[in-house]
């Protein structure tokens, strides 16, 4: 039997939530409520959801706070609710683990479109049905990307990355000893363009690392900083 997603939405305005909740359980997601960012925090850490909508300015706690201290415990996917103008604050967003955003004022229809996108990159059997010889997946000696499954394992060992981490690593390794500035990673993988600080890629590229040498150091030393360029994936004999 498949379980429906479960999704956190974080608003301190009632009529935001209730909007929002309505369009997604239309889509028969199960739904859950908090109106400030420390209710947000604690719901989150202690229930598995599968994506999480939330809000930036908040009182308690604002969406930024509480994706950074989620993102020391969790890799539940984030897409941040901003109002226009507050370019800067989404790319701390970005820089703390942000997966994704959208700006108000929204139309409901556009959050559940982004919100089924962001599912289907996120889940971990969307396409287990897929012909096992047309599998999409990504080999290396110490890593396997499994886009199918959308799992990556090091060493045997499976790395639990966030959906943005998980794309700037397939997106590396797609083209293995091939140099990607910063800017260019920015705009294809977080389709995103701004002119504000270039923090955000290097900030996930660290979390990365980490999350991989903690599994495997040889999987970890294979994103490589070309100093003054960007990063490559390299691959060594």
């Amino acid at each position: 039997m498949e379980t429906k997603p479960k999704i956190l939405v974080v608003d301190d305005e009632e009529r935001i939530r209730r909007l929002l909740k309505m369009y997604l359980e239309r889509e028969e997601y199960i739904i859950e409520e908090a109106e400030d960012g420390i209710e947000a925090l604690n719901k989150a850490l202690n229930n598995n959801f599968d994506l999480i909508l939330l809000d930036l300015m908040m009182p308690g706690k604002d969406g930024i706070e509480v994706c950074r201290e989620l993102r020391e415990k969790k890799s539940t996917p984030v897409i941040m609710l901003t109002a226009k103008g507050e370019e800067i604050n989404r790319v701390q967003g970005f820089e703390v683990g942000t997966d994704d955003y959208i700006v108000k004022p929204f139309s409901p229809r556009e959050v559940v479109l982004r919100v089924k996108a962001m599912l289907r990159r996120s889940s971990q059997t969307s396409y287990l049905t897929t012909d096992v010889e047309a599998r999409d997946v990504i080999q290396y000696k110490y890593l396997t990307i499994d886009n199918d499954a959308h799992k990556v394992m090091a060493e045997g060992k499976e790395v639990n990355l966030t959906p943005k981490e998980y794309e700037l690593l397939s997106y590396l390794a797609k083209t293995p000893d091939k140099v990607f500035a910063r800017e260019q990673l920015l705009k294809e993988v977080w389709h995103y363009e701004f002119f504000g600080d270039l923090r955000t890629v290097d900030t996930h590229v660290k979390r990365l690392r980490e999350k991989m040498n903690a599994v495997s150091e040889h999987a970890a030393q294979m994103i490589v900083t070309v100093w003054g360029v960007g990063y490559k994936f390299e691959v060594k004999e």
